[in-house]
């Protein structure tokens, strides 16, 4: 592991920035974190809330699902494999939370490889017959000018524990390799995105309001960046020199924006900086425009071999810290309204249409009228007795008294008739909210039943598919079977051919010889046929002259 992953990271016994960063949001936001599934990424870089009904059918899909992890928003136990490194102290929490509001986190990771962009935590079907390499994504802009990768994953986390889960599922499969300067050096840039979605509850202050235009999302975006490297130094070859040579290029690209942004502070200049020619760069071109705050740690290492690097290192660094992003006039933070405030006012106009339409008096009229009733009590006369004949103190005493009585029981029955009227108007909240509980409790019968169909559809379709799957792979080894005894078949015909015209040679050279032999063996008979007549005439002249 390089410098830079492991002050991402860290050690077993002390976490890096990213369990530290994730263990001070949670212990945040921890008790007011919305339900799963509430919120639901719109694939265009923003979030969207969705209706109870919709969250919970998506909670009961994923609970149904035994792929998918169940994990709760309390601690739970973690992988051993890297338990050690999220901290176990008590980390700090920001206490400027507003308690009216819902909070949800979303963690996405993507790597950039030879200029590529590839999401570390898509979870593409693998086909053992034809293999696909992964796809590439590629960059977009979204309505408020952000840019954002399309079509990357986004998992919603519940602690720090499944967020740095999901994290060390995609480190799994990021590209590292072997080097002569590092064992498992980065071959790639990797970001690790997290989102905070905030907004703010409803009037009853039990549910998030159904608006999107009251999401706030906030982002951090955690880059470690692979080294630069000398090709003289690390003897890289093939693969590895050229994902070096981009690995260069792309900080090259980096420092050249950084260049541009320092020369255009210091010079007054407008240059065109070059954000494009890089996917890093051309990632995170809003936060180099002041639309974020970006924050850089430099890894150097103390060898003394490593002194040209380590100067060059340092002076990127002084470099980058004589820049300073502004955040344009033109583009306001946007920001959401106080969750306290927003709820009472609605519990305001709300009291008042109702109070309105049983004709009672609107919540605006009531202040003014206890105000007039107060403001109309009189004031309480002297009561001391210094003449024992006085008889004009106590009798004005008791009219004040008695008017003052007289006030207090308007202002009584003006407190019952409200209080009447709110009784009734809970009432009818409840009678309302329990109809609603029983529509949406058969309702959710209903879902239920059509789930269950759904799931024992769902599971005949996966038993078909594999059994599709299994007969296409037999049938492909059956083709393959097929090929191969065609390939004998036509071998051995070759062959019988061959041997049949050997055959058909030998026979006609067999033939050929026979006729030779037939015609040696007459001219032989004849030849022998005449040797003996000739013998036995000679026998005959021989004998008869000799007679």
């Amino acid at each position: 592991m390089d410098g830079k992953t492991f002050t991402m990271t860290g050690s077993p016994g002390e976490g890096g920035l990213l369990p530290r960063s994730l263990d001070m949001l949670f212990n945040s936001i921890g008790p007011f974190q919305a339900k799963r599934f509430v919120f639901k990424p719109d694939d265009k870089n923003g979030l969207e809330i969705q209706s109870q009904v919709d969250a919970l059918l998506e909670r009961q899909k994923r609970d149904s699902q035994q792929s998918v992890p169940k994990t709760p928003s309390s601690r739970q136990k973690a992988d051993p494999e890297f338990a050690d490194m999220i901290s176990s102290e008590e980390a700090c929490k920001s206490e400027s939370v507003d308690d009216d509001c819902c909070y949800s986190v979303f963690v996405s990771y993507i790597e950039i490889y030879n200029n590529y962009i590839y999401d570390l935590l898509e979870e593409a079907p693998y086909d053992p017959i034809r293999p696909k390499p992964p796809q590439s994504k590629i960059l977009r802009e979204d309505q408020n000018h952000n840019m954002y990768v399309a079509g990357c994953t986004e998992v919603e986390v519940k602690s720090t524990e499944e967020a740095f889960e999901v994290f060390w599922k995609g480190q799994k499969k990021r590209r590292i390799a072997n080097t002569q300067l590092n064992r498992e050096s980065s071959r790639s840039h990797s970001v690790f995105t997290v989102k905070l979605a905030q907004a703010p509850l409803d009037a009853d202050g039990d549910h998030i309001l159904q608006d999107k235009n009251q999401v706030n999302v906030s982002q951090l975006c955690l880059v470690d960046l692979a080294g630069s490297e000398r090709t003289s130094r690390t003897r890289a070859e093939g693969s590895r020199l050229r994902e070096a040579g981009n690995i260069n290029q792309s900080l090259m690209t980096l420092r050249t924006c950084i260049e541009v942004l320092r020369e255009n502070q210091m010079c007054g200049t407008n240059k065109m900086v070059p954000y494009r020619d890089s996917k890093v760069t051309h990632l995170f071109k809003n936060y180099f425009d002041g639309e974020g705050k970006v924050r850089m740690i430099v890894c150097v290492n103390p060898k003394a071999d490593d002194y040209e690097e380590t100067m060059l290192v340092m002076r990127f660094a002084e470099m980058t810290q004589e820049v300073e992003v502004a955040r344009p006039v033109d583009r306001p933070i946007c920001g959401l309204a106080a969750g306290r405030r927003y709820r009472n006012q609605a519990f305001k106009d709300e009291l008042s249409r109702r109070l309105e339409e049983r004709g009672g008096p609107s919540n605006g009229d009531d202040p003014a009228l206890m105000n007039q009733l107060i403001e109309s009590l009189p004031a309480l006369p002297g009561s001391e007795l210094v003449d024992p004949a006085d008889d004009q103190t106590l009798p004005r005493l008791i009219e004040v008294l008695e008017r003052r009585h007289r006030v207090r029981q308007m202002m009584a029955e003006q407190f019952n008739k409200t209080a009447t009227s709110l009784k009734s108007m809970l009432q009818q909240f409840d009678s309302q909210h329990n109809a609603k509980d029983t529509f949406l409790h058969e309702q959710q019968s209903k879902l239920n039943e059509k789930d269950k169909l759904i799931l024992n559809q769902r599971s005949e379709i996966e038993r078909l598919e594999k059994k599709s799957k299994t007969l296409e792979y037999k049938i492909d080894i059956l083709q393959k079977t097929t090929d191969m005894y065609e390939q004998d078949k036509r071998s051995l015909q070759q062959e019988l051919e061959t041997r049949e015209q050997r055959l058909q040679r030998e026979l006609s050279e067999r033939r050929r010889m026979e006729q030779r032999m037939q015609g040696v063996v007459t001219d032989t008979r004849l030849k022998w046929e005449k040797e003996c007549v000739s013998g036995i005439i000679d026998s005959c002249l021989s004998v008869w002259f000799g007679h």
